[in-house]
């Protein structure tokens, strides 16, 4: 028991660092990806109407604190725009998570209903015992984001020092933190499954133009929605 419990926590250990540093993907044929094809994979659609409703003697909420967050690194690493962070942590479900970086897929990788949002936010969330828990989030153009400028403003830096030194993680996420909730895996190989997502429907909005200094990077860097097969997906309304 205590072997399977390592080995698990070493594969989630190194999934979470292939997913951040991985190479160059080739979204064209996602067919030939390697890694850990199972029956739980990540993208899904969440069909709304179909989502169970949360029990409410469940501990479900969602907590983020400390969200004005450092920036250690902001990078095009070959297949996402990625920032590492540190600082911002969560309660999610009753249990203690801390940030280490998000990233950016266009479009959305999670439908809803069958609807993409031009680009998605992957907030990766790591717990002491190695768990990882990503929320993901829904963007849209609208109204001008002054967190969503600063990642811009750090991933145009020539010189390697950063002219934002932290962001709002809040003001990446909406204010009502509702979310679905399932079991899936990693989007990018290994694709390491057994972790835990919260996909929150209300899109965050961005300028036109921030929107088009993002998609610059990539306009098509969203792996396909995989099967459900059979697993629940649970709807807190925040």
């Amino acid at each position: 028991m205590r072997t399977t419990a390592i080995a698990a926590f070493l594969a989630l250990t190194l999934g979470a660092s292939a997913h951040a540093s991985e190479g160059k993907l080739d979204y064209d044929h996602q067919e030939r990806w390697q890694g850990a094809l199972d029956h739980a994979q990540s993208p899904i659609d969440i069909v709304t109407a179909q989502a169970e409703q949360a029990r409410a003697d469940e501990p479900l909420g969602l907590q983020l604190w400390h969200t004005l967050a450092p920036i250690d690194k902001a990078e095009d690493n070959g297949h996402a725009v990625q920032i590492d962070t540190h600082a911002t942590e969560a309660m999610i479900r009753g249990r203690h998570f801390s940030l280490t970086q998000f990233h950016f897929h266009a479009e959305s990788e999670h439908t809803l209903d069958g609807k993409h949002y031009p680009l998605e936010g992957h907030f990766v969330f790591k717990a002491q015992d190695g768990r990882l828990a990503v929320i993901g989030v829904m963007y849209q153009v609208g109204a001008a984001n002054p967190a969503v400028q600063a990642v811009i403003d750090d991933l145009d830096a020539k010189d390697g020092r950063l002219p934002q030194p932290s962001v709002d993680v809040a003001d990446l996420m909406p204010e009502r933190l509702e979310y679905y909730h399932y079991l899936g895996s990693l989007t990018t190989p290994p694709l390491t499954e057994n972790v835990e997502w919260y996909v929150l429907p209300n899109p965050v909005t961005m300028s036109k133009a921030q929107m088009d200094a993002l998609l610059q990077h990539y306009r098509r860097n969203n792996r396909n929605v995989q099967p459900l097969n059979g697993r629940p997906v649970l709807h807190y309304r925040g």
